[in-house]
């Protein structure tokens, strides 16, 4: 689930990471840009950076993001959303093995997974920063927790 990310090569670099992990689908939420531009077209500048993962991997499109947790979460997924919180745990020790189905959640660049969705998730795993930034790249953390989180 992308909650309103901005960029479109985030966005392409997501799918291309996306396919590689085997994810299914992938929900596009508010103001995330999709493969496709208003006229309904293949957008150049989301396929450079995707490579063809646009056409791989299943997409959605929801307006509202909370709306969309809320479906997959009564539909039986086991919701993770990747964000820095009180009470986030380290995505190292996020425990998928009594989950069928699971659907990350990815906040935009600025403002992250914003509180009326980190309240839909059942866990908040945090990828630890040591340095002196407090975040990373969101294609990069994506990359990270779903490559540990999924054992791939």
């Amino acid at each position: 689930i992308l909650d309103n990310l901005r960029s479109v090569h985030n966005v392409g670099s997501i799918f291309r990471t996306a396919n590689a992990v085997g994810i299914e689908k992938i929900y596009l939420c508010g103001t995330t840009p999709t493969p496709l531009d208003k006229k309904g077209l293949k957008r150049k500048d989301f396929a450079k950076v995707a490579l063809g993962a646009e056409d791989t991997v299943e997409w959605v499109y929801c307006e509202d993001v909370v709306d969309c947790a809320r479906t997959l979460k009564e539909e039986g997924y086991y919701l993770i959303a990747l964000e820095q919180s009180a009470t986030s745990v380290d995505y190292k020790k996020v425990d998928i093995s009594t989950s069928k189905d699971i659907a990350f959640i990815i906040g935009n660049e600025v403002e992250g997974v914003l509180p009326p969705v980190l309240e839909v998730a059942d866990v908040v795993a945090e990828i630890p920063m040591t340095g002196t930034k407090e975040s990373l790249n969101v294609t990069i953390a994506f990359g990270i927790g779903v490559y540990r989180i999924l054992g791939v």
